[in-house]
C-alpha cells in the first residue's frame, strides 16, 4: 500500500469525516455511520470501499451486519511519510521564531 492511496482516501471530506466518525468509536454499521450525512447508502459503501481498499478500515460480519472500523496500521504509512520530514521542522521553527523576533522590534 502505497501512501498515495492513503491521501486519496482522506482527500475526501466526506471519507474524512466517515473515518473521524470511525475513530471516535469501537465500530459502526453503516447506518449508523449515515445518521447525521446527508448520503446515500450506495454512496457510503462506496466511499468505506476506498477507505477498506487504502487500508484504514476493517470490516466485520456480525450476523447481518457488517461493522467497521479504523485500523491503526493502515495510518503508519503516513505517520513514516511525515516523520522522514519532521527534521525540517526544527529549522523552520528556529527561523519563524527569529523572523517574528524581527519584525517585532
Amino acid at each position: 500500500m502505497m501512501e498515495n492511496d492513503i491521501f486519496k482516501a482522506l482527500a475526501d471530506p466526506t471519507r474524512r469525516t466517515i473515518f473521524e466518525k470511525l475513530a471516535s468509536s469501537q465500530s459502526m454499521n453503516a447506518s449508523a455511520l449515515r445518521n447525521g450525512m446527508s448520503i446515500s447508502q450506495p454512496a457510503m459503501s462506496q466511499h468505506l470501499a476506498v477507505l477498506r481498499q487504502a487500508k484504514l478500515v476493517d470490516e466485520e460480519r456480525q450476523g447481518r451486519f457488517v461493522h467497521y472500523r479504523v485500523n491503526p496500521d493502515g495510518l503508519a504509512l503516513i505517520v513514516q511519510w511525515v516523520a522522514r520530514y519532521s527534521t525540517f521542522w526544527p529549522d523552520r521553527i528556529d527561523a519563524l521564531r527569529q523572523t517574528l523576533k524581527e519584525m517585532d522590534q
